[in-house]
C-alpha cells in the first residue's frame, strides 16, 4: 500500500507531545485512529490495478525524425471508479532527450465499467525496432491517501525507418535521366546502349556513329543514336563491418550509406533498372532480391531499419562471393565502404579482379570534412600539427582511390551530406557512357 498522506501523517504524529505515550506504533496508530481508518478506507476504495485490462492501437513504423502516435485502452471492469497515474514505459532512445518524463506519464481517470483511451506520442532519435516496456499503474483512493499500484506487460512494437533524407535530390536526377534517355545526341555506340533512331550527322558526332547503309540509301550522312538500356541489374553492397560503426559528425557511416543506397534505388528503379540489397560483413546481415519495382524500396527501407554494425573485421573474400552469387554478369555492383588504406590493401584488392572481370564496379565511401578543416589549419603549433596529419589521411585515401581506379572501379568518395547525390550522378554518366 502506498501512503499518499504520508506528510499529513507525520504532521499529525509531531504534534503528539514526547513521552505521553510509549513510543509503539501501536499506541501512535490507536491515538491516531481516525486518520488510519481513513487511510485504510481510501486503499480499500482504490480501483484494482491487477484487473484493469489494456489494448494498444496506433503507428507500426516511423521514419527517424518524425513522430509516431500509440494508442492504449484502458478497459475498467471493476464496480470502483479508476483515479490513476499511468506511465508507459519505452527504450530511452523512444524520445529526444529530456522529454521522457512528460511523454510518458499520464493522469487517467475511468469510471466503473467503461474504458478510456491514452495517447503516448514517440519522437524515436534511433534507428530500429522500439518495443513497449510496460505499463505501471498507480491507483489512487477517491481521498488520494493511499494507491494501490502494479505493472502491465502490453506488447506493442514499433519500426524507426531510415530518413531518406535524400529524397530531395531525386527530382532534379530524374529530370537529368529524362534528358539522358530522350536526347538525340553523340552517345557512343557501346556496352549498355540500345539502337533508338537516326538523324543527319552535324558537326561533332562520333564518326562511329555513321550508319553507311541508310547514308547509300540517302543524300546525307545518316547517324544512328542510343540510348541506355533498360532492365539492368544493379546490386548493393553494405558493408555493415566495424568501419562502418565510425561516426562523420553525428552521422554514422552506415547511416549516410543506406541514405545513399535508398536514393540510387529510388532512380534506377524510375530507370527501368533491378536493384537487389546485400549487407555483409563476416555473413549477411539483411538481403532484399527479386522485388519488383514497386516493391523494392519499400522492402529496402524496411529491411535497413534494424541493420546496426557489427565491431568485426568484414571477410572481403566472403563479400566478394555473396555479391557474385546474387549478381548475374554484367550487373553494377555498388559498393559502399569505407576508403581507408589497410582494409582496402589487405581485404578488397586481392579479390577485387573476381569482381572486375565480370560486373562494372562503382564504390562509394563516406569522407570526413573535419579531415579537410585540419588540412587547412595554420596559425599555432598544434594547428600545423592537425594540419600535417590531415594532409597525410588526404594522400593516402586518394592513393588507395587511385589503386581503385587502376582495377577498373569507379571511386565516389564525399562526405554525408553530398554522398547520396555523388552515387546518383555516377550512376546517370555511367549510363550515359554506355558503361551500363
Amino acid at each position: 500500500m502506498a501512503l499518499t498522506g504520508r506528510t499529513a501523517l507525520l504532521a499529525a504524529l509531531g504534534s503528539i507531545p514526547i513521552g505521553v505515550f510509549a513510543p509503539s506504533w501501536a499506541g501512535i496508530l490507536a491515538v491516531n485512529a481516525p486518520l488510519s481508518v481513513a487511510i485504510l478506507c481510501d486503499y480499500a476504495m482504490a480501483a484494482p490495478v491487477r484487473r484493469l485490462q489494456f489494448t494498444r492501437s496506433g503507428d507500426t513504423s516511423v521514419r527517424l525524425g518524425e513522430r509516431a502516435e500509440v494508442q492504449l485502452t484502458v478497459t475498467n471492469p471493476s464496480g470502483r471508479r479508476l483515479r490513476a497515474d499511468l506511465r508507459d514505459a519505452w527504450p530511452p532512445s523512444s524520445w529526444l532527450p529530456g522529454t521522457e518524463q512528460a511523454a510518458s506519464r499520464s493522469k487517467v481517470t475511468v469510471p466503473a465499467g467503461e474504458r478510456r483511451r491514452v495517447s503516448t506520442v514517440l519522437r524515436p532519435t534511433r534507428r530500429g525496432d522500439r518495443h513497449a516496456a510496460r505499463v505501471t499503474v498507480r491507483s489512487y483512493g477517491p481521498l488520494g491517501l493511499a494507491a494501490r499500484q502494479g505493472n502491465h506487460h502490453v506488447p506493442w512494437a514499433v519500426r524507426v525507418l531510415p530518413p531518406f533524407t535524400s529524397r530531395k535530390h531525386l527530382p532534379s536526377r530524374l529530370a537529368r535521366l529524362r534528358e539522358l534517355d530522350g536526347r538525340t545526341s553523340v552517345l557512343t555506340r557501346g556496352e549498355g546502349t540500345e539502337f533508338d533512331s537516326l538523324r543527319d550527322y552535324v558537326p561533332g558526332d562520333d564518326t562511329r556513329s555513321i550508319d553507311w547503309r541508310a547514308t547509300a540509301r540517302q543524300n546525307t550522312v545518316a547517324v544512328r543514336t542510343w540510348r541506355p538500356e533498360r532492365d539492368r541489374h544493379i546490386l548493393i553492397v553494405l558493408d555493415t563491418g566495424r568501419t562502418s560503426a565510425g561516426r562523420v559528425g553525428n552521422v554514422p557511416r552506415l547511416d549516410a550509406a543506406m541514405d545513399a543506397a535508398l536514393l540510387l534505388t529510388a532512380l534506377a528503379t524510375r530507370a527501368g533498372d533491378r536493384v537487389d540489397l546485400l549487407a555483409y560483413d563476416r555473413r549477411t546481415r539483411a538481403q532484399v532480391q527479386g522485388r519488383a519495382a514497386g516493391d523494392v524500396l519499400p522492402a529496402m527501407v524496411n529491411a535497413l531499419a534494424p541493420l546496426e554494425p557489427e565491431l568485426v573485421e568484414t571477410d572481403a573474400r566472403g563479400l566478394s562471393a555473396a555479391a557474385l552469387r546474387h549478381a548475374p554478369r554484367g550487373s553494377l555492383i555498388v559498393l559502399m565502404t569505407s576508403l581507408d588504406a589497410a582494409p582496402i590493401e589487405e581485404g578488397l584488392l586481392p579479390v577485387l579482379p573476381q569482381l572486375t572481370q565480370r560486373h562494372t564496379v562503382l564504390l562509394a565511401a563516406v569522407t570526413d570534412p573535419h579531415v579537410e578543416e585540419m588540412a587547412s589549419g595554420r596559425g599555432t603549433l598544434d594547428a600545423v600539427y592537425d594540419a600535417a596529419s590531415g594532409a597525410q589521411a588526404q594522400v593516402q585515401r586518394r592513393r588507395t582511390a587511385e589503386q581503385l581506379q587502376r582495377h577498373g572501379v569507379t571511386v565516389v568518395d564525399d562526405t554525408p551530406d553530398d554522398l547520396a547525390p555523388a552515387v546518383a550522378d555516377a550512376y546517370l554518366a555511367l549510363k550515359a557512357a554506355g558503361r551500363l
